[in-house]
């Protein structure tokens, strides 16, 4: 028998007390109140409510290394960007890897490999295939629907899928950026249960007003917090916290604990605050996850006071998996698996003649997925279109990985490079190779390295001297070194781009959701730049 004393905070009664908890073969055997006065608090684990493990850029036991030093417990994980590369077989390599860990891993059936069919991808996840995964009891819910066309205008296959979700009782995640009014309405009546892709308050309470679980999130290129956290305060039975996509540096400094530290922050009431990142998740999909009860899993973390909210233990089924900030955890070789077939480029893949007429530009928004569209007039550069670093006009290019194709081109303005190339294998959902950069030259020198590779994320400055590459040898998504290997090369990198002259708090993650086509305006995929409001290719030229 093993026990843990402190202040118990009991959110599902709302109470807190002094008291021990006895814990035998993993789960709560027993909680005993006390009168003994406590300085720490025991508290239920905190839950990722919707992540894509592969950001991170390590595999699922890596991940959990890192994570379980901020109190993270479980994590609701949709592996829908290794599934667009490998299908069935990239999933299967994410639970084996997942498997023994501590961390609680919950997947998806991802629902939409590819995403769209305006661009190509390593794998396709047939219907077939989605009932294979979904009659796994490993696989807890049907992952994000971003087919919100195909959902509002009944594309037999999406209808197929949402079915076979409902046939195995399992939960459908959302995915429905802007929509509202009647498409709202029959998106969530298809069964759809969760949105992540909230931009603003109003867009929010319209979804919760229609039954839907609002996820705040806050991930590394996307931060949603500051605009939704006012909702939590009505509405915290229905919202819960997620980080959807979360880099290797950013990990390093923090993970669910910070939102719920900036919620306290805001003078929330902790047990909402808690109700939402410990309980929600674990009602809303399912998942074996203590919650501080008798009988539980004894999961659950050793807090200082709720101000500084430093985690002293975080416990896993029972047993100490982080103690002050240092994980536990073996590490667990994560073997190799990848698809990759590009042949490399010359400069000339990547010029594109000059037509005397304006050109349409996707304008980044910092910290956001949504792209909004321009145009603009480009100089001739030896009969070729050329950037205008002045007006912080780069040009951009996808490159097919699977098949040996020419180039996508097209334009993006505030990234804010002034010299050099950034590219990555990481291209939000197909992941093809994503480049840009103020020089054919150096567009193509960066789209190489990652080539010659088979897979990374690269930073290439030919006046700087500047050839550096993270290899991504999993899938071309994540790394087969250890979390602090990782995340100082990422580092590196990131700080490479930067002193070329990026504005951008992300670089690397906001390039790599320039070719997302199911988020507006305007995104460019291997076939060609794309109207995400149309949901139709558009030309270069205006």
């Amino acid at each position: 028998m093993k026990t843990f004393s402190g202040n118990i905070v009991d959110v599902v009664s709302g109470e807190i007390f002094p008291g021990t908890i006895e814990v035998q073969d993993g789960k709560i055997h027993d909680i005993q109140h006390d009168n003994r006065s406590y300085q720490t608090f025991i508290t239920p684990g905190f839950i990722d409510a919707h992540v894509h493990i592969e950001s991170s850029m390590m595999p699922p036991s890596e991940f959990a290394h890192i994570a379980v030093t901020h109190g993270t417990v479980a994590a609701v994980c949709d592996p829908h960007e290794i599934a667009n590369v490998l299908g069935v077989q990239g999933v299967r390599y994410m639970m084996e890897n997942a498997a023994g860990v501590p961390l609680k891993f919950y997947f998806s059936a991802p629902s939409c490999v590819p995403a769209t069919t305006f661009e190509t991808s390593g794998a396709q996840l047939t219907p077939e295939d989605t009932e294979t995964l979904l009659e796994m009891p490993e696989i807890k819910f049907l992952g994000e629907m971003m087919n919100f066309p195909g959902v509002i205008y009944d594309d037999p296959e999406v209808l197929k899928k949402l079915e076979m979700a409902k046939a195995h009782q399992k939960v459908i995640d959302g995915h429905s950026p802007g929509i509202g009014g009647d498409d709202l309405k029959k998106y969530i009546a298809a069964g759809i249960t969760t949105d992540h892709e909230c931009f603003t308050m109003d867009e929010a309470l319209e979804k919760l007003s229609l039954g839907m679980k609002i996820l705040i999130r806050e991930g590394s290129a996307v931060k949603n917090f500051d605009d939704l956290i006012p909702i939590a305060d009505a509405h915290y039975q229905n919202c819960m916290f997620c980080s959807d996509d979360k880099h290797p540096d950013d990990l390093q400094k923090g993970h669910i604990n910070d939102l719920v530290k900036r919620a306290l922050d805001t003078g929330l009431d902790k047990m909402k605050v808690l109700q939402m990142a410990c309980i929600n998740p674990v009602t809303h999909y399912g998942l074996d996850v203590g919650c501080l009860k008798k009988g539980d899993p004894a999961d659950f973390l050793i807090i200082d006071d709720f101000e500084r909210l430093r985690i002293r233990q975080t416990v896993i089924q029972g047993e100490i998996v982080a103690e002050n900030g240092r994980s536990h955890l073996p590490r667990k070789p994560a073997g190799s698996i990848n698809r990759f077939s590009a042949n490399p480029k010359n400069p000339a893949d990547f010029s594109v003649p000059h037509k005397n007429r304006p050109v349409h530009i996707m304008d980044v928004v910092d910290n956001q997925l949504i792209t909004r569209k321009s145009s603009d007039t480009l100089e001739s550069l030896n009969g070729s279109l050329a950037c205008n670093l002045e007006k912080d006009i780069l040009k951009i290019a996808v490159v097919n990985r699977y098949e040996d194709r020419k180039p996508a081109i097209g334009f993006a303005r505030n990234f804010g490079l002034k010299q050099g190339a950034i590219a990555g294998s990481i291209a939000h959902d197909s992941h093809n190779i994503i480049a840009v950069g103020t020089t054919d030259e150096e567009i193509c020198n960066a789209v190489n390295l990652i080539i010659a590779n088979k897979g990374g994320i690269c930073a290439v400055c030919e006046t700087k001297n500047i050839r550096e590459i993270l290899p991504l040898p999993i899938a071309g998504l994540m790394s087969d070194e250890d979390f602090e290997t990782v995340a100082g090369r990422y580092t590196r990198l990131d700080t490479l781009a930067k002193e070329m002259g990026s504005t951008l708090l992300a670089p690397f993650m906001t390039l790599s959701f320039m070719a997302l086509l199911v988020i507006p305006e305007i995104k460019l995929s291997d076939r060609g730049l794309f109207d995400g409001t149309r949901f139709e290719f558009m030309e270069l030229f205006a």
